[in-house]
């Protein structure tokens, strides 16, 4: 029997090309495909696993990278929980164009959306990479914050993917029993109040009646 049941959405942006789809069908699926066609709109996928004694459903969306999709992006990025924000480590464009993603996140996302933000094409970092970790690192950390986390995976060979969506999902998990903490807390402190509240209009009707007795 499992504590809870966690519904949550996750939401993959980036630009066109840094590998968006390959992502989310190597952590779903299994598979690799080097000729995935380019995203039109959104789609989605469902993850189910369990974590920490909570049953979990990722409803985890891909969405577009090419600019003309760019106005559709809030439809689809409404009500999410957390968000991967995706560059190619051996892409210098993509990895420039984070900042319009970040800003894009900003206009329409709560402050407390989780975001990790990911270097895919691992595979390729002795060869080409242009993109050094700790350039990541530095622009998350003025950016977003020192909190967010910074990974580098490859959707190729299925390095860091499970890693990458079992941090988020710990995170949402860690979230629902914080909220259900503070729940179950503020319940016990209003039974409190009320069974002193009761104590006290108990007491007050005894004093009444032995006034009464006693012909006061």
């Amino acid at each position: 029997m499992y504590s809870s049941l966690l519904e949550a959405k996750v939401v993959i942006l980036g630009s066109q090309g840094v590998g968006k789809t390959s992502l989310v069908v190597r952590y779903v699926q299994k598979t690799f495909s080097a000729n995935c066609t380019s995203t039109i709109g959104a789609s989605f996928m469902t993850k189910k696993l369990v974590v920490d004694n909570c049953k979990v459903r990722l409803q985890i969306w891909d969405t577009a990278g090419q600019e003309r999709f760019r106005s559709m992006a809030p439809m689809y990025y409404r009500g999410a929980n957390a968000a991967i924000l995706v560059y190619d480590i051996t892409s210098e464009e993509s990895f420039r164009d984070m900042s319009s993603w970040v800003e894009e996140l900003r206009k329409n996302m709560t402050e407390d959306l989780i975001i990790h933000v990911v270097g895919n094409k691992l595979d390729l970092a002795s060869s080409k990479r242009a993109i050094p970790v700790s350039r990541t690192e530095e622009y998350v950390s003025k950016t977003l914050g020192t909190e967010f986390s910074v990974h580098e995976v490859s959707a190729k060979d299925d390095n860091g993917i499970e890693e990458l969506f079992l941090q988020i999902t710990r995170k949402l998990v860690e979230r629902k029993q914080e909220i259900e903490r503070i729940k179950r807390i503020n319940a016990e402190n209003a039974i409190t109040l009320q069974q002193l509240e009761d104590e006290r209009l108990q007491q007050a009707q005894t004093t009444n009646n032995s006034s009464v007795c006693c012909g006061i």
